[in-house]
């Protein structure tokens, strides 16, 4: 069995203004969806990011890939570092961390050619990764500060205007009823600091049972940090890259006993052992989009067992294929102890036939079909390609889009 075709749809899906440390969201997200078809007929897809740093990353691997055997993961990394030396990695100016380009590219594909070997054998993508360990996924409530919409030229608002700790426990008690979230992570770094502990401690109030945690994406200095842990002792489960750097993480560590999570200064495996030695974080979030695929994730959480460190799971904006490789990468991470993070609910649209999954009480099952258990909505895909070349949006850039929002904005991490 080999590869005879590539195919590569960058797509825009309609987004809203979730804030940050940096900016806000655009009024549109943007994805990559693969599908690698091989001569017995068999298609794998993957979806991963749509900036134009990894389509441009994607492409010229693609070319490449024809008669390559789905099950030679070896080779396929050859060929993604031969058509990508010295690249660097795929994110904008304005991001706080970087993934390298040669994992990104490395992990899309890989997800695809693993569903074609689910597919061609019959088992889920969980069984080619060692076996689940758990059928349901758990996934936390993921909380935003955000505007209003102010231009609705490619979507709707969802919930209009959330700018206050009480709007914030307003919005968490709209995702209960929806989803049944049994957990919450707050997207912090956009109000003052101690408007942010009075919102995870109303949180805490309306929530009494419910695991919390707040990502202020590096934003608060390590004094900040501190005094925040001391208002938030005993509240949150962890606190996830309140400061910048593995020098200052490592700060705060040696000055708490609150666990310190990261997606910002942990990214690679080489920083792992960094991050070991200088005792910065206690846990890493799983991402297979940037830890080189889904075997690079279950990677990750060996390497953590090993390091006594704990595991959590990473989401960005993301569709339907994503969320399935997430469920699968889940399911057979045996140390993986923290609710994932989920962007899902914050969207309206996919590309998986079906329908949307729907959450029970905060949790997905795994999809039990062959490889990742989601077909292709080529419909869907064409629309949200169409809306990709009427957007015109190439490269994601929260801080331009927030001088929308606030005109005199300057963005500062850390802000306090």
């Amino acid at each position: 069995m080999r590869i005879t075709d590539v195919k590569i749809t960058p797509i825009a899906v309609p987004d809203v203004p979730l804030a940050n440390t940096k900016g806000v969201h655009q009024q549109v997200f943007l994805r990559a969806i693969l599908e690698l078809t091989t001569d017995t007929g068999l298609t794998g897809l993957s979806e991963t990011y749509g900036a134009t740093r990894t389509l441009t990353g994607l492409e010229n691997v693609a070319s490449t890939l024809e008669g390559l055997d789905p099950y030679d993961l070896s080779d396929l990394r050859r060929r993604v570092e031969a058509a990508l030396p010295d690249v660097g990695g795929v994110n904008g100016p304005t991001a706080l961390a970087d993934h390298k380009l040669v994992d990104v590219v490395y992990g899309a594909f890989e997800i695809a050619m693993l569903d074609i070997r689910g597919k061609e054998v019959g088992r889920p993508l969980y069984d080619l990764l060692g076996g689940a360990v758990r059928k349901q996924i758990r996934f936390g409530g993921y909380l935003f500060y955000k505007f209003a919409k102010q231009d609705l030229t490619f979507g709707p608002d969802i919930m209009g205007e959330v700018m206050t700790p009480d709007a914030l426990v307003g919005q968490a008690r709209d995702f209960s009823d929806r989803y049944g979230f049994q957990s919450w992570k707050l997207k912090g770094g956009v109000l003052d600091p101690d408007l942010e502990v009075e919102t995870m401690l109303k949180l805490r109030e309306a929530f009494p049972d419910h695991p919390l945690r707040i990502d202020p994406m590096g934003a608060w200095t390590v004094s900040t940090a501190k005094r925040v842990v001391t208002q938030l002792d005993g509240v949150l489960e962890y606190l996830e890259d309140p400061c910048r750097g593995m020098e200052a993480m490592a700060a705060l560590s040696a000055q708490i006993d609150m666990p310190l999570a990261t997606n910002l200064v942990v990214v690679e495996f080489e920083q792992i052992i960094q991050a070991v030695k200088a005792d910065a974080i206690q846990i890493i979030l799983s991402d297979h989009h940037y830890w080189r695929g889904a075997t690079g994730a279950i990677q990750l959480g060996a390497m953590c067992r090993a390091a006594g460190l704990g595991v959590s799971m990473h989401s960005n904006s993301h569709l339907g294929i994503s969320l399935a490789a997430m469920c699968h990468v889940a399911a057979a991470t045996p140390n993986l102890t923290y609710d994932c993070d989920t962007h899902y609910p914050w969207s309206t649209k996919d590309i998986v036939t079906g329908g949307r999954p729907q959450f029970q009480d905060g949790a997905l099952p795994v999809p039990d079909g062959p490889g990742l258990g989601v077909e292709l909505d080529h419909g869907a895909v064409a629309d949200l390609h169409d809306l990709y070349n009427q957007a015109m949006v190439v490269d994601r850039d929260d801080t331009d889009e927030m001088l929308k929002y606030i005109p005199d904005y300057v963005r500062k991490v850390p802000r306090w």
